[in-house]
């Protein structure tokens, strides 16, 4: 079996006494693991995990493992771990074109880097937008900024913290197609949290209950 996609090896997560959660799951390149269950039971808490945020309130136990390199212990930046949540995110202070820069790794030259940000705008139908001030955008395109800005930082896996849950349902369509089609061209292991079973459904991929 190849070792490329996303590993939870025997996660548990403690806190004191009491076992919150115990994961034991593969995610292939370009699938995706949906993990659903009430307010509290821990399923931010399994991402935190992952990008190495986790509280020092919890004990962890097990690895994480991401194409076959363990992951478990290493800084949040060493990881190659992306991440959306259910607020953008966008830097105020930056225009668009200098949220999506800020995802790019070092180098390059300043046109090379402005050619890169006008190839991502394009690639989710907001080309030109590169001066625009992030205010002046809709829900739904800061979300096609920040899903771009996470993607412009290659990431080796994408974690999804109920990035949906603030777009209205039109919108909630439309984005939650995009994510996954960008996830699965680019073979990323998704892995997303959730209480909606439309965004499990649209995930296509195993469901894990919590609870």
């Amino acid at each position: 079996m190849s070792d490329r996609g996303l590993t939870l090896d025997r996660l548990c997560i403690e806190r004191g006494t009491e076992r919150l959660i115990e994961l034991d799951a593969r995610i292939a390149p370009g699938r995706t693991l949906t993990l659903m269950g009430p307010s509290g039971i821990g399923k931010s808490t399994v991402l935190a995990a992952v990008t190495g945020t986790l509280d020092a309130a919890f004990t962890l136990h097990g690895r994480v493992l991401l194409d076959g390199r363990d992951i478990t212990r290493l800084p949040t930046e060493d990881r190659h771990v992306g991440i959306l949540f259910q607020d953008e995110l966008l830097f105020p202070h930056l225009s668009v074109g200098g949220n999506l820069a800020f995802g790019l790794p070092p180098g390059g030259s300043r046109a090379e880097r402005r050619a890169r940000v006008a190839e991502a705008l394009a690639e989710v139908d907001l080309a030109g937008f590169a001066d625009r001030d992030p205010a002046t955008l809709s829900g739904g395109q800061k979300a096609r900024v920040a899903l771009m800005r996470m993607l412009l930082s290659q990431p080796r896996a994408l974690l999804l913290d109920e990035p949906f849950s603030r777009l209205d349902t039109a919108l909630r369509d439309q984005t939650r197609r995009l994510v996954f089609d960008l996830a699965r061209a680019r073979g990323l292991p998704v892995l997303l949290v959730t209480h909606d079973a439309a965004d499990a459904e649209a995930a296509a991929g195993e469901v894990v209950v919590l609870g």
